[in-house]
């Protein structure tokens, strides 16, 4: 039975290919002391395993195998292997790496590890050559590769048919998601010139919360609070922010505030909030078909959105005309929803608002447009991806209302940079302004409290 995977072998599953001598075993490498089941050497060994068995195996017929009959197949290869490495590993060991193994080839193949190291935020497929991943800030190459351009396809297929979409020459992009929630974003020729590109963004296996950022120092206590505060009393809020600059992970860690009586509606493109409540709705946008129809926008959603009772809605990202009817929904009993949005500075995140909601096409005046986004929002979070790799909630502001044609704006928190350490890293504070929210009296009203020297700025927070 050995025979039916490995490449030029007679089996009935896939097209023989032409035989060739098994790759030789790489010259084994000095031994590696204490080789943990989830170290970095750990690791090492199992993509160059993988590397050493996507030469050998047909790999269209693996897709039609059970994870038993994969196993009989590579346990022997696999024990081969290890001590052509000269590798200590006892039974239990070889036992979990041929189990591991079969996962990542019934799995996404040779980015199966990487998405189970729970240190890497992102993992960046350049061409079926190329892997590089994002770890605690800082990008690295990888010696992960797949065997060929149709190998990457194969798991690039494998990805977006679970979730009912498509990705080909007619349709060459596509944002899709893991089982995990995990975002992927998929470019393919002819856009992609050099091959396929894909790129994931992992999600922590435990939501992040709020206490568990103050740990990684993003944010400290007496921003907690207010936010804590703000979402209890149903304060609308938008959170600001580059790419990667952490916008969702706050966006979740905002939620989990959010009393579990209240039904939520979620809207996204691709579906990666991973709310805590147990009344919660999920809405995800469908991309249109071969023929270019059945398409679903996120306006479509909001508008169904709002003849399902929610109590709040929460927009994983407004980009375009649906920012008026999330306005809308805001300003109509929906208070205390959030949505996030990509801009540098609470400023640009007000003009980008105006920007989408021209994009509807309704006849206002921007001075009507402006009273409608003061009128709706209550908070602007600012989030920022620093240069050390390192995300920070640089920025608290209240919305206060107009003044004249112009939306008002006050800074309640921010983050002050002061130097760049030895190793790069910045160095700097959280302030406070020393304004105090307009609505800390009706949230006193509410039962929530302020700490007395919340909004001294004298006072190191």
């Amino acid at each position: 039975m050995l025979g039916r995977f490995i490449k030029g072998a007679a089996e009935p599953l896939a097209q023989q290919v032409t035989q060739r001598a098994p790759l030789p075993v790489a010259p084994p490498p000095p031994p590696v002391p204490d080789l943990a089941p989830h170290g970095d050497e750990f690791l090492a060994l199992k993509v160059d395993l993988h590397r050493h068995l996507i030469d050998r195996f047909n790999l269209a017929a693996l897709e039609t195998s059970s994870k038993d009959e994969i196993l009989n197949e590579i346990r022997p290869i696999v024990r081969e292997f290890v001590r052509g490495r000269n590798v200590p590993l006892n039974a239990r060991e070889l036992d979990q790496l041929t189990s591991d193994t079969a996962d990542e080839m019934l799995g996404l193949g040779p980015i199966e590890p990487l998405l189970k190291d729970d240190s890497i935020a992102d993992i960046l497929i350049n061409t079926h050559k190329r892997v590089f991943i994002e770890r605690y800030g800082v990008i690295e190459e990888t010696g992960i590769r797949f065997r060929d351009e149709a190998h990457l396809l194969r798991i690039i297929n494998k990805i977006v048919s679970a979730i009912g979409r498509r990705v080909d020459e007619s349709a060459p992009m596509v944002d899709a998601r893991l089982a995990d929630g995990s975002r992927v974003n998929i470019a393919v020729r002819p856009i992609s010139v050099d091959g396929p590109l894909v790129s994931i963004r992992k999600f922590s296996k435990n939501p992040y919360s709020l206490e568990r950022l103050m740990a990684f120092n993003s944010i400290r206590p007496p921003m907690v609070d207010l936010l804590r505060i703000a979402v209890q009393s149903r304060k609308s809020i938008l959170v600001s922010g580059g790419t990667g600059s952490g916008k969702t992970t706050l966006l979740n860690a905002l939620s989990s505030y959010i009393p579990s009586r209240e039904r939520l509606i979620t809207i996204e493109d691709a579906a990666e909030l991973q709310l805590q409540q147990p009344h919660v709705g999920r809405l995800e946008t469908r991309p249109p078909n071969v023929e270019g129809k059945g398409e679903v926008r996120q306006r479509e959603l909001l508008k169904n959105a709002l003849r399902m009772r929610p109590d709040r809605i929460i927009v994983g990202e407004v980009r375009g005309e649906e920012a008026f009817d999330m306005l809308q929904a805001m300003n109509t009993g929906h208070e205390g929803s959030m949505t996030t949005i990509h801009a540098n500075t609470p400023r640009d995140a007000i003009s980008r608002l105006e920007q989408m909601v021209g994009m509807a096409g309704m006849p206002m005046s921007n001075d009507s447009i402006r009273a409608q986004i003061a009128s709706a929002i209550d908070i602007v979070v600012q989030t920022q991806r620093l240069s050390d790799g390192g995300r920070r909630v640089t920025s608290i502001s209240e919305l206060t209302g107009m003044e004249g044609n112009v939306v008002q704006l006050q800074e309640i928190y921010h983050f002050v940079r002061r130097d760049v350490g030895a190793d790069g890293s910045i160095v700097g504070d959280f302030r406070a302004t020393g304004v105090r929210p307009r609505f800390a009296q009706e949230a006193a009203t509410l039962g929530h409290q302020f700490a007395k020297d919340a909004f001294n700025p004298q006072v190191p927070l």
